[in-house]
């Protein structure tokens, strides 16, 4: 039990550690306006992590979920901006998109039987593809207010807030709650820790998994919509590494990779460990490739943690 709750208490711990140690370089990092910067900044792969939370809980992992992000956000863009579409349509057309596509990734996993890892990198290089097909490889300007209402901020104290970080907080709460208070949450778990125990008790394994994959992909299409309202286009060639970054935050929020484990809201804080390191070290003036080092080896330190914990429990 010790084990369990010093794994469960570790990111906690790393974010505060982290935070004391970057106040003390740069007078700039205690401020409300870096912590609502910083906010800003993870809002899109806080809200892609939730999506890969709920796919590794059941023993999965999407590599996909960057690019239908990208897919969904020119989809979007292009439907509101060129397509005589009314934004709010494209908007869920979009989503829509995305939602459709971790469909086919569920039913792929579970009518088929193929590996989540094989799917996913599939899809995710078939997302790649129809993104630059249908952008032309261009990026999309001149979008309609409403695509960029989420990026728009709001006083808070001293500092600015955006919508799309309150949307964000807003879904980590929303899935914390399902995953603690219902029984479809709980066969979430269930089916992380032993699929066929599982359904062996009862519970219908393959339609779990598809609504997991399913509603990863509806999550991916808000995080679409975060993405075109924090900078404003269409970027065809936005989410080549939030796939990984969600992975990232994923682990060292203390969830298990090999599934059945883990707290949801613990994503937000691996996410934003993640992003309190790269902002603390712009504000140091450290190259970005050391950045990218330590994020590997926060993310090594944190499955090393798991597998610790694993064997202590």
């Amino acid at each position: 039990m010790k084990v369990r709750q010093a794994a469960a208490l570790g990111p906690l711990i790393a974010l505060l550690v982290a935070c004391v140690f970057f106040s003390l370089q740069s007078p700039r990092f205690l401020t409300p306006e870096n912590f609502s910067l910083i906010a800003q900044q993870v809002m899109v792969v806080g809200v892609l992590a939730i999506g890969q939370t709920l796919v590794i809980l059941t023993a999965g992992i999407d590599l996909s979920c960057g690019m239908l992000m990208a897919l969904g956000s020119v989809l979007m863009t292009l439907l509101g901006s060129r397509g005589g579409m009314s934004p709010m349509a494209a908007i869920a057309l979009g989503i829509g998109a995305t939602t459709l596509a971790g469909t086919i990734n569920g039913l792929l996993v579970t009518r088929v039987k193929l590996p989540p890892f094989i799917v996913t990198l599939g899809t995710m290089n078939i997302a790649f593809a129809l993104t630059q097909i249908v952008s032309r490889s261009q990026t999309v300007t001149d979008l309609p207010p409403v695509l960029t209402v989420l990026g728009n901020t709001m006083q808070v104290g001293s500092a600015r807030i955006a919508y799309g970080t309150v949307l964000m907080l807003a879904l980590y709460a929303g899935v914390w709650w399902f995953l603690r208070e219902t029984a479809a949450g709980r066969h979430v778990y269930a089916v992380g820790n032993n699929r066929e125990a599982a359904r062996l008790s009862g519970i219908n394994t393959e339609r779990v998994l598809l609504a997991v994959y399913a509603t990863a992909g509806l999550l991916y299409g808000l995080g679409s919509l975060l993405a075109v309202a924090r900078t404003g286009v269409g970027d065809p060639q936005a989410g080549q590494t939030e796939n990984l970054d969600t992975v990232t935050a994923v682990v060292l929020g203390g969830t298990s990779l090999f599934g059945g484990r883990g707290v949801v809201v613990g994503s937000l804080v691996g996410a934003l460990i993640v992003g309190v390191f790269r902002n603390g070290l712009t504000l140091m003036g450290v190259s970005s490739v050391y950045q990218i080092l330590v994020t590997g080896v926060l993310v090594i330190l944190a499955v090393a943690t798991d597998q610790w914990s694993r064997k202590g429990a």
